[in-house]
C-alpha cells in the first residue's frame, strides 16, 4: 500500500485530523464536533485501506464509495467548526482543499469502476 497514492494522501490527512482533534480538545474544550470529524476523518483512510483488500470489484467499489462519502462528510464538520470559531479559516480551508482533492481522486475510481451507472 505504501506505492498507493490514494491510501498515503488519505493516512496523511487522518493524521493531520488526529492532531488537529487534540489541539482542539486541549486548547478548545470542544468535544461534540471534533467527535465527529475524527471518525469521518480516519474512516476515509480505513475505508481505503479495506478497498485495497477487496475480494471483488464490488467490494472494492463499495468501500471506495464509502470513503467518498466520508471525505464529503468531513468538509461539513470542518466548516462548521471553521464557522463556528472553533478552527481558522486558514486551517479549516486548507484541511477542506485536502478532502477536496481525496473526493476528486476516489470520484475517479468510483466513475470507472461501477457495476452500475446512475
Amino acid at each position: 500500500m505504501k506505492d498507493n497514492p490514494l491510501f498515503s494522501k488519505s493516512y496523511r490527512f487522518a493524521l493531520k485530523i488526529v492532531r488537529l482533534y487534540k489541539e482542539i480538545c486541549r486548547t478548545e474544550r470542544e468535544y461534540v464536533i471534533s467527535k465527529q470529524l475524527i471518525k469521518c476523518g480516519t474512516s476515509i483512510g480505513a475505508n481505503v485501506a479495506e478497498a485495497n483488500g477487496a475480494i471483488s470489484k464490488s467490494d472494492f467499489s463499495s468501500k471506495i464509495s464509502i470513503a467518498y462519502k466520508e471525505s464529503l462528510e468531513v468538509k461539513y464538520w470542518l466548516k462548521l467548526l471553521r464557522d463556528s470559531d472553533y478552527l481558522s479559516i486558514k486551517v479549516a480551508d486548507s484541511l477542506i482543499n485536502d478532502a477536496d482533492e481525496l473526493s476528486r481522486i476516489m470520484f475517479s475510481i468510483l466513475r470507472t469502476t461501477r457495476i452500475e451507472r446512475y
